[in-house]
């Protein structure tokens, strides 16, 4: 039988509750195992598979993406994608050695497949790699010697912590926050957690039963929808506009909901901010409905044309707020450490159900974050890099200007990582991103952050999300030169 059958005759339940990426890719695996698709076949273009089978093109190449992360597939953008020939043949073949199908559960392909279409950056640094601190600011030496510190002397280090974090650590990060963010709390609101991720996971699984609907930002950030998901709940996606989520849109779509997450400070990947006349009536809505807030704040300490903004959750009278915070991108991602300020109770809740996941953080790397805080590192390492974003920042409009100024309209720059910009001609953003990735530029297209779920009042312009906090000016001004490269051929692809 072709290939081409074979897909033709995948069988996909659209009112089944796996996501239809994880069904395409089991039948994938099927056929390759059990030798009905053989080694070094070719498969269809992305484009055509998704033709073949009615499916969005990113459920294609989520189903391409897991199977090529598992050594099912092999290939290269541009050069086709083939069946690795490194496989047995008739490996999944019933007379091969007998094995037990074990299926997951439908919860469990949920979480298998939660983060599937969520990018990881891969390889080495390139111009311009999105939401990607300056690790060549940090001062490593610094925190070596602080980490260094406990190995030798603290035999607490080597044992069980408690699950809230580091008590140091959240009195300092209180402070801090009052100080910065006007966050209204006190030591015992906050949790440390592995990553903002899990603070997510976390609050999605205490705080929606399944069924229960949310409101989410699109485009926005794709992190945060899995955990969501995950939980169960309807993920409901609400456009933004220049002034942040729209409040007003979410309330007459979807009144039901149960929670509401934004980032007001600083919006991924538009970057617009969010007005008082929509952070009021966010508030407004969530006191009347009993709704909960998650205000995401993951970038407010860079703003480049005045002092960071006050946090949404400075506004909250009625209690209604949950604030999440990240070290990744201030400091460095590895560290993976994230924090949650809650209302007690909450926080209380929040701290044992983080011991069902994983216990309790690390503690050398929250006592070594306390130091360093206490040793006014924190606040210097904060003032240096915000001063190195706002040249590197400016290198990339100018360069921009000066390059593309007629091909490319910019978003808001005042604050963040990244910079948004849209095409002002008739340009395909996914052939603009394999061109720039073929002359040495990793960018992500602006429609990689659009909730599949959305509808057209969800559309947002053609363009790409350009990070420039991780890179030189000099290596952002020849990025530009190679975006230029790339958005010129093609145009000329556009025009034939």
């Amino acid at each position: 039988m072709h290939v081409h059958d074979i897909l033709a005759a995948a069988t996909l339940d659209r009112s089944a509750a796996t996501p239809l990426f994880r069904q395409l890719y089991v039948h994938l695996k099927t056929a390759i195992l059990d030798g009905r698709i053989g080694a070094g076949v070719r498969l269809p273009a992305t484009r055509t598979l998704c033709r073949l089978l009615d499916v969005s093109r990113q459920t294609v190449l989520a189903a391409y993406e897991q199977l090529m992360a598992e050594g099912y597939l092999e290939g290269t953008v541009g050069k086709g994608t083939f069946v690795s020939a490194s496989l047995p043949a008739g490996a999944g073949k019933a007379d091969a050695a007998p094995a037990m199908v074990r299926p997951l559960s439908p919860r469990g392909e949920l979480i298998a497949g939660g983060m599937a279409r969520v990018l990881h950056h891969a390889g080495p640094l390139r111009a311009f790699r999105a939401s990607m601190p300056g690790l060549d600011l940090f001062p490593f030496d610094v925190w070596r010697r602080l980490e260094a510190r406990h190995w030798r002397h603290s035999t607490a280090s080597l044992g069980y912590a408690g699950a809230a974090g580091h008590a140091p650590l959240r009195e300092l990060l209180c402070a801090y926050l009052k100080a910065s963010r006007g966050v209204q709390c006190t030591a015992d609101q906050v949790v440390i957690t592995s990553g903002s991720q899990q603070a997510l996971y976390l609050l999605a699984q205490l705080l929606l039963a399944p069924g229960e609907a949310m409101w989410i930002e699109s485009p926005g950030y794709q992190g945060a929808v899995a955990p969501f998901a995950v939980a169960g709940a309807r993920v409901c996606p609400v456009p933004v506009d220049a002034e942040g989520m729209d409040v007003a849109y979410a309330a007459r779509r979807y009144p039901d909901a149960r929670l509401a997450f934004a980032t007001p400070s600083h919006q991924l990947p538009l970057g617009v901010t969010m007005t008082l006349r929509r952070r009021l009536e966010l508030l407004r809505w969530a006191e009347a409905n009993r709704a909960w807030i998650v205000e995401d704040d993951y970038d407010s300490e860079y703003r480049h044309t005045g002092p960071p903004l006050a946090s949404l959750q400075s506004l909250d009278r009625a209690g209604c707020v949950i604030y999440v915070g990240t070290l990744s991108k201030v400091l460095f991602p590895a560290l993976r450490l994230g924090y949650v300020v809650a209302p007690a109770p909450l926080a209380v809740a929040l701290a044992r159900a983080k011991a069902v996941v994983d216990r309790h953080s690390p503690f050398v790397a929250q006592a070594a974050l306390a130091d360093f805080i206490a040793g006014g590192h924190f606040a210097r390492h904060i003032r240096r890099t915000r001063d190195a974003y706002g040249e590197r920042r400016q290198a990339l409009v100018d360069a921009l200007d000066a390059r593309l100024a007629g091909r490319l309209r910019q978003g808001p720059s005042d604050a963040g990582l990244d910079l948004c910009v849209h095409f002002t001609e008739a340009l395909d953003e996914e052939t603009v991103a394999r061109h720039a990735r073929d002359v040495g530029a990793d960018v992500r297209t602006l429609g990689y952050y659009t909730n599949p779920a959305a509808g057209a009042d969800c559309a947002v312009a053609p363009g790409l999300l350009l990070g420039f906090s991780a890179f030189a000016p000099d290596v952002i001004r020849a990025g530009v030169a190679d975006l230029a490269q790339a958005i010129e051929r093609a145009s000329r692809s556009a025009k034939g």
